[in-house]
């Protein structure tokens, strides 16, 4: 075939301007197998980033239910029983310093074994009672220090049931939900300011934002709602023009 007549540098321009292109192309790969780009692309020159941030917050609300149970075989003393260590669990509390209005006893209650429908024959006891006194405090401290120094109950009769230490809520939520999401928006946007320099670009406005669920767990091993320290965790993502 005949010599094109196109000057060499107008035949060059388009194979340049494709390697140019599919080199910028290559380097945003690379960068985000790296770094973890979210995405980006070459079509209309955005770049899609994620920013996290993770905060470590106590909890501002403690509830405590201390249970406690009696069996027997009179009604009268299950119940009397039931009554005295009810006043041992408040004045135990009044002693540790909680207020009333922290403090929220529920009715005694008791059963008779023998009256229910299924009942067995071999039941050791006819009566079984159980009473529950509730702390209710914004004095978390307060509250985790009691939890921790109940053996004076234990030694003087009252039978607590196992497993309801406090549980810790974060009801503040919204006081540290701005700072969170602040700190992932900054975050994103440096990763996104980093990936456009190392690609010969520069970033360019806001185009979409997605701030994300915050996560709220606790620090301890367990259920969350025992966790005195609550882990937030946001991940928000944003889309940025490159230029």
């Amino acid at each position: 075939p005949a010599p094109s007549s196109r000057p060499l540098g107008a035949r060059l321009a388009p194979s340049l301007a494709l390697g140019t292109a599919l080199g910028l192309g290559l380097l945003i790969a690379g960068l985000a197998v790296s770094k973890g780009l979210e995405r980006f692309r070459m079509a209309d020159r955005s770049i899609t980033v994620k920013g996290l941030a993770e905060r470590s917050v106590e909890a501002d609300y403690a509830t405590w239910t201390l249970a406690f149970r009696r069996g027997g075989n009179s009604f009268a003393e299950v119940q009397q029983a039931l009554k005295a260590d009810r006043d041992r669990v408040v004045g135990f509390l009044k002693s540790a310093g909680f207020k009333d209005d922290e403090i929220q006893v529920r009715p005694l209650e008791v059963q008779d074994l023998f009256s229910r429908e299924y009942a067995q024959a071999n039941q050791p006891f006819r009566y079984n009672g159980n009473g529950r006194v509730l702390v209710k405090s914004t004095r978390v401290g307060a509250v985790a220090q009691a939890a921790l120094a109940v053996d004076p109950l234990v030694a003087a009769g009252v039978a607590l049931e196992p497993g309801n230490g406090p549980w810790y809520e974060l009801r503040g939520f919204n006081t540290v939900k701005a700072p969170l999401l602040t700190e992932a928006t900054r975050n994103a946007r440096e990763q996104g300011l980093r990936f456009a320099a190392e690609a010969g670009a520069s970033l360019g406005p806001l185009r979409n934002a997605n701030q994300g669920v915050i996560t709220i767990s606790g620090e301890d091993e367990g259920d969350d709602r025992a966790s005195r320290m609550k882990r937030l965790r946001v991940v928000s993502t944003f889309e940025y023009e490159l230029r």
